[in-house]
Order: structure tokens, then C-alpha cells, then sequence
């Protein structure tokens, strides 16, 4: 099951995004179509076809944004999460072979576009959660298992 949490910044991220859908690209796909559709026969007119499908792309996202934005809860940061992997943390962790990553543990809405942002359900995060550091911990995933030692725990504020 998915968890239906999300950072103040990435709920800002998300209005923003349902705003411009609503306000900017919805009247201008409109206006588009109401254009292409004056101009006679819809059923080889690809302007029209193409934005009637956009039309319907748009209103498909806002819908899901709308009911998306109602389901989630935000999760601020508090002073309590410090020193511990917590929800909003960044992390930095080592492996063995000296690899280091810094990621970010959020919400599942906002992982996208983000490669140093992982959601909160994956293995790894999983794995990290309650995670002090120096501790180590070991990420088992579909494919394999390795070990990583925390070695930073960094809040937004």
C-alpha cells in the first residue's frame, strides 16, 4: 500500500502544477479546439484531434491532482526528527566500495523528475527509517542485497 505522505514543498509542488493546468494550458487547449473545430470538418482536422486529446489528457490530471492533493497528508519537519532517518530526511550513505549517494525520503507523488529523491515505501527507505548514524543497514531489493553505513542526516527546515 502506498503511503499517502508529502513534504510542505512537494504539496507546493502540486498546487502549483494543478494552478497552471487549470488557469494557463485548459483555456489555451480550448480556445485551440474552439479554433480547429470552426474550421469545418473535424474528421480529418489533426489540430483538432490533437487537442481534444490533450483536452482530455488535462482534465485527467487535474482530476487526479484535485483528489491526489485532498488525500495526502503533510509531514513538516519537526524538531524531533533530528538525528534519526525520518520522513523529508536527507541522507547520505557508503557502501563498502566507498560509493557514496545522497537521497531524499518523501512521498511517492514526489519522486518524479527527481533521481536523489526515493519514496518512502522502497526497500531502501524502508531500511533506513529509524537509522542513526553510523549505523548500518542492509537493503534487500528484488534483485539483490547490499549493505550501506549511514554517514549524514539532514533536514529542511
Amino acid at each position: 500500500m502506498k503511503t499517502l505522505w508529502i513534504t510542505p514543498e512537494g504539496l507546493e509542488k502540486l498546487k502549483a502544477e494543478l494552478d497552471h493546468l487549470w488557469r494557463v494550458e485548459r483555456p489555451e487547449t480550448t480556445q485551440k479546439v474552439a479554433w480547429a473545430a470552426s474550421l469545418g470538418d473535424r474528421s480529418e482536422n489533426a489540430d483538432y484531434t490533437y487537442n481534444k486529446k490533450r483536452l482530455r489528457e488535462i482534465d485527467r490530471r487535474v482530476h487526479y491532482l484535485r483528489k491526489c492533493i485532498d488525500d495526502l497528508k503533510v509531514i513538516p519537519y519537526t524538531p524531533y526528527q533530528e538525528g534519526k532517518v525520518l520522513f523529508g530526511a536527507w541522507v547520505e550513505i557508503e557502501n563498502a566500495k566507498g560509493q557514496k549517494i545522497r537521497i531524499r525520503i518523501v512521498g511517492g507523488e514526489e519522486i518524479f523528475e527527481r533521481r536523489d529523491y526515493i519514496s518512502i515505501d522502497s526497500p531502501m527507505a524502508q531500511a533506513l527509517l529509524k537509522k542513526e548514524v553510523g549505523e548500518e543497514v542492509l537493503v534487500q531489493t528484488p534483485t539483490m542485497q547490499m549493505a550501506w553505513k549511514v554517514k549524514k542526516i539532514e533536514y529542511e527546515k
